[in-house]
């Protein structure tokens, strides 16, 4: 039960906001967020003992509407214009709730679209773009958006805010911009789906290592991008081909007793063909330009992975060499990180090392526990065991998911030392 409630507010949440939201208008976002959230925890406190309603989705609109309406009457930022507002909640409920069921999810779908490019107006700015679109369509926490970017939930708090408050004073229309606007606007919205897939292909926090729902929303959210001329771009699809290959592989990442597994030890049996075929036609569709982009290149790696028929025969070089193009156009830690684990596949784990070591360490690194898992594992690997226990220990200090801080503590114990 509460899984499946988990699922429905995830997937709900940016469906409601995004409804009623396209009525009210970019400056009251913040009371469309408000009303869904009062409506969810209202279905929480409901459906634990009634169960879940045959329509979730028109029980939460319903409920939403009128919270939203409570809330201009009783609030002081909306005192006097009750008039004006409450007719707006009424329509963009009643509207939704009258029309059946297939043109509903196309009025919802269309009314998403419309979201992303108002999150990414670009008068904000483009870290507030992305923490905006993660917070409002995709449901994200504080804490997720914090854990996506490597920051402080004090700072996600703050960009928030700006990009509301840029909404709120520019009156950013719901129209789709024009052709000369489309183009960063696609790219914030890229990164924000980017991220989306990211935190549900290995989660941040919490017990389970995956959360498939968001990394199926995150296909459909792209879908729904590339279906419409303003989002029909080859970065997009590349990254729908990197989603494809993603889940392709969800149902051999874990172990029956719910351990990870590492990708040498993956039943590659359980990959989803279906999905790598699908991931194989967008990346031929992504190819129908001359600009490559990040997702490009990182759709590639995962076509190498996928098309291995075992670890043994993974083509290293054709990834390193990715990589380091992926390093030339987008310099990033992470990047970095990833490219030295394919420099230890080719070179050996003391390659992989030199290569860790020219990374910045103060700053996004210093406090991202994979850097230090990474670290250990060639440690380890290149026969320095005490600097990879230390290493370990350092990772399962700062690794938030139960899944993985399991998995370090093995790896720990693999090596003759205490996880505690």
């Amino acid at each position: 039960m509460g899984a499946l409630v988990e699922h429905i507010f995830r997937r709900e949440s940016g469906r409601l906001v995004a409804i009623l939201a396209s009525r009210l208008g970019s400056e009251h976002l913040h009371l469309a967020e408000d009303a869904v959230q009062d409506a969810l925890l209202k279905a929480m406190q409901t459906w634990t003992f009634h169960g879940i309603p045959p329509n979730p989705t028109a029980w939460l609109l319903q409920v939403a509407r009128n919270r939203a309406i409570d809330q201009t009457r009783r609030t002081q930022a909306f005192r006097g214009k009750e008039a004006d507002i409450a007719p707006l909640v009424e329509e963009a409920a009643g509207d939704a709730l009258a029309v059946a069921a297939p043109r509903f999810e196309d009025e919802i779908g269309d009314n998403q679209l419309r979201m992303m490019f108002v999150c990414c107006h670009p008068g904000i700015a483009p870290e507030g773009q992305v923490a905006l679109m993660l917070r409002t369509l995709c449901g994200f926490g504080e804490r997720e958006i914090a854990a996506a970017f490597l920051i402080s939930e004090a700072a996600v708090s703050k960009r928030l805010v700006r990009a509301r408050q840029c909404l709120r004073e520019s009156g950013v229309s719901f129209d789709l911009p024009g052709p000369e606007e489309l183009v960063p606007r696609v790219d914030a919205i890229l990164q924000a789906l980017y991220l989306l897939f990211n935190e549900g292909y290995k989660a941040s926090h919490g017990d389970a290592l995956l959360r498939a729902d968001l990394c199926e929303e995150s296909i459909r959210l792209c879908e729904l991008l590339v279906a419409n001329p303003a989002g029909d771009r080859t970065a997009a699809w590349a990254l729908l081909a990197l989603m494809h290959f993603g889940v392709a592989r969800l149902p051999a990442r874990v172990a029956p007793d719910g351990n990870m597994l590492l990708l040498a030890e993956q039943d590659r049996s359980l990959w989803d063909r279906s999905r790598i075929q699908r991931g194989v036609a967008c990346l031929e569709r992504s190819g129908r330009g001359g600009h490559v982009s990040k997702y490009h290149l990182e759709a590639g790696i995962a076509f190498f992975h996928c098309m291995a028929r075992d670890f043994r025969s993974t083509n290293w070089r054709e990834i390193l060499a990715l990589y380091d193009m992926l390093v030339a156009i987008d310099n990033s830690p992470v990047g970095g990180l990833n490219r030295a684990v394919a420099l230890a596949m080719v070179n050996g784990p003391e390659a992989g090392l030199d290569a860790i070591a020219q990374l910045p360490r103060a700053g996004v690194l210093a406090d991202y526990h994979l850097y230090h898992a990474v670290s250990a594992q060639l440690q380890a690997e290149a026969g320095m065991i005490d600097a990879a226990r230390a290493s370990f220990r350092k990772a399962l200090d700062l690794a938030g998911n139960e899944a993985e801080r399991e998995f370090l503590r093995r790896r720990l114990e693999a090596l003759g030392a205490s996880g505690s």
